[in-house]
């Protein structure tokens, strides 16, 4: 009889175990010859030494499963102790999956293209209308990297232009005044990570959200570095942006250059960036158009009636 401490780390508790501790008393059920117990992140085991090994390989392949998966029930945890594939690890092609277990992957040719590049290339530069999934989906492979702990930091930008509308005074500190340009850089890794880890993240910097200002003198190293609405940079900031990249690091650069809020008679550093790097070694530009769109079936009929509209007014 031998004992033993299992600390399951980077999980939560309540998730691992269950609601009211279902899945301890599933794992007490299937391991009768152990004695079980657990308080916070650290499970108390006494029992054989044979079994007890087992069971330490189950709880860490359980551990991996909620981390990669965002969820865990008990036909996954019967699988995982039979040695069997669970329903989810049987899906194909998924990049990672929500906090609801829905999974996360490329739904038209371009956006599987955009996630071999990220796999080929260290930078990339997604490019397309709005709703084609660029943002999200360059998340997702961000998200994926951090969880498979292929880098230390998810670094996470954009420029803080104003889409049209004067917005004047905000109230508060820098924070408040900051954080509605970066909403839906929030609304996007919401979706992919827990809230309570998603705040640990946040507070230890593994996960950072700066405007692109805050970029200018750093080096950013073992990370997945990500600028979003690109086409609101100038030529000297998108530069100041991609000459910030450092080692065991990956760039993915997302714009859509119909959408461009910067005064009349700025150039757009996103426009330049795509003619000056065409070409250069281990750098990808993926374009997306509108059967990439992959929101409300109106928003590619918007799109599409502004880009007639756009032509006929050329014309």
């Amino acid at each position: 009889m031998i004992e033993k401490h299992i600390i399951i780390e980077d999980v939560d508790p309540v998730m691992f175990y269950g609601v009211g501790n279902v899945h301890l008393q599933m794992l007490k059920s299937l391991f009768p010859k152990l004695r079980i117990n657990a308080r916070g992140n650290v499970i108390k085991v006494l029992g054989d030494e044979e079994e007890m090994c087992q069971f330490e390989e189950n709880i860490e392949t359980m551990r991996k499963h909620l981390i990669k998966y965002n969820s865990i029930n008990e036909e996954d945890i019967i699988d995982i102790v039979k040695g069997k594939q669970t329903k989810a690890d049987a899906v194909k092609g998924v990049v990672c999956y929500s906090i609801s277990g829905r999974p996360i992957k490329s739904r038209s040719a371009n956006q599987q293209k955009l996630i071999e590049a990220f796999e080929r290339d260290d930078m990339a530069f997604a490019v397309g209308p709005a709703g084609t999934g660029k943002t999200y989906l360059s998340i997702a492979l961000a998200v994926k990297a951090l969880k498979e702990k292929q880098v230390k930091r998810l670094i996470l930008s954009r420029p803080a232009v104003e889409a049209g509308e004067k917005l004047g005074f905000l109230p508060g500190d820098m924070k408040d005044k900051i954080d509605p340009y970066l909403q839906p850089l929030y609304d996007a890794l919401e979706d992919m990570i827990p809230a309570t880890k998603l705040q640990d993240m946040m507070d230890k910097h593994i996960i950072q959200i700066a405007p692109l200002a805050f970029m200018r003198g750093r080096t950013l190293n073992d990370a997945v570095v990500i600028l979003d609405e690109a086409q609101n940079t100038t030529t000297a900031q998108i530069k100041m942006f991609l000459t910030r990249m450092g080692w065991n690091t990956k760039m993915i650069i997302t714009g859509d250059l119909t959408q461009i809020d910067l005064p009349r008679n700025a150039r757009s550093g996103l426009g330049e960036a795509l003619k000056i790097l065409e070409g250069v070694e281990g750098i990808s530009i993926i374009n997306l158009d509108q059967s990439d769109i992959v929101r409300h079936k109106l928003v590619t009929r918007i799109v599409n009636a502004f880009n007639k509209y756009d032509n006929e007014s050329i014309d």
